[in-house]
Order: C-alpha cells, then structure tokens, then sequence
C-alpha cells in the first residue's frame, strides 16, 4: 500500500490543505501536488471533473493509489496508520486525546466559520460588505483562541509543542489557523503560547515547506 504514488489536491491558500501539506512533510513523503484554483473563474472545485473527486467540492483530497480520502482529520490519521516515520499522534492514549481535541478545536470549531463559501455565502445572501465579513471572521478566531490559549497555558501537558515535545496533529492544525489569523489581522498579542508554539513549528522545515507562499499554485510575489 505504501509505495503507491500520493497525490494531493490543494490550493495555495487553503488552510486545509496547509495541514496536509505538513503532514506530509512530516513523515518524509513525497507527493504530486495537483492544484485546485478556488479564487478562478468561480472556483474549480466547481467543476464537473473536481465534483467527481469530491461532491463537497473542497479542498484537500488524498489520492492514494486510486483510493480518495476525504477531510483534514481523516487524512492526517491514514497518513499516520499507512506509513512509518516521524509519529503524527502520540504515543499514548491519554496524549492521542487531548491532540486529537486541540486539533478538533480548530478544524471543527474555529475553520469552519471562516472559510470561503462562508464568506461567500454571506456576500451573495446577505450582501454584507466586507469590512463586516472580516469582523466575523476576527471574531471567530479570537473567540476559539482565547479558549485554546487557555487550555494549553494552564496544562501540564504542554510541552515544546501543544501535545508534549514533539508535534503532533495539534500542532499540524495549529499553525494553518495563526496563517488565517494574521493574514486576517487578529492580534495575537492575548496568545503568548499559540504564538510561541507557531513559531517553534515553523523553524522546522516540514512547516516551513508547507507554507502557502512556497506552494508551485502561489502566485508569484
């Protein structure tokens, strides 16, 4: 199962797609990164051939060996159980947890209300102008980063990283999320251990390749 080749849908920008990017990287995998323009033309995850890869018509998608999965979590997990390398989930049950918890803080509760077809959905039905899109979307943020600040402040088990010394899937959400927020002008400065742990993460080169600016489908700077 392992040898067969990875490919990855992604756009540039998609926090999502950052996690899997990560990942990836993470565990040494080489990968053929197939781009998903969601700014063009209305968005080609609209598309009839990108339908065919996901009827949510979202980014990412893995495509192992003929075989699509589908959602952040679920990827990163398969990427854990099918391949050897660096571990992406601690070793313990209790550890696996409450990673697992802060990377579903952030995946399920603060990245959903602020995704693209949100903000669209709320310029086409609503007509709310952008400059109250963007309070939303800060709003958002904040609210969900002042309750990781403090779970992961007030816990013995912080380490390094959000989960212990080493990053785990926690940390793989974790840093595509303070991209969203600074991008959006979030001030961070109430979050001393979020930004602390973002940027321990991103002097390693697995997140630091991920980044959306050094991604083939950025455009050029």
């Amino acid at each position: 199962m392992a040898a067969e080749a990875l490919k990855l849908y992604s756009f540039w920008r998609s926090s999502a797609a950052y996690r899997v990017r990560i990942a990836l990287n993470l565990k040494g995998l080489a990968y053929e990164l197939v781009p998903v323009n969601l700014a063009k033309d209305g968005g080609e995850q609209h598309s009839e051939g990108y339908h065919e890869v996901n009827p949510q018509e979202l980014v990412p998608v893995l495509s192992h060996g003929g075989r699509l999965i589908r959602q952040t979590i679920a990827i990163i997990e398969y990427l854990e159980e099918a391949f050897d390398g660096t571990r992406l989930l601690p070793s313990t049950a209790r550890e696996r947890a409450r990673a697992r918890g802060i990377a579903q803080l952030i995946a399920c509760d603060i990245h959903p209300l602020n995704n693209l077809r949100v903000m669209q959905y709320l310029e086409r039905e609503f007509g709310t102008p952008q400059l109250e899109r963007e309070h939303w979307m800060r709003h958002w943020i904040a609210t969900g980063f002042t309750a990781l600040e403090e779970i992961l402040s007030d816990s013995p088990s912080t380490g390094e990283f959000c989960e212990g010394d080493m990053p785990s899937i926690a940390d793989i959400c974790l840093v595509p999320q303070v991209y969203n927020a600074n991008r959006f002008a979030v001030d961070l400065a109430p979050y001393p251990t979020i930004r602390r742990i973002a940027d321990l993460c991103l002097t390693l080169p697995a997140f630091q390749n991920a980044r959306p600016e050094n991604q083939p489908d950025a455009p050029p700077t």
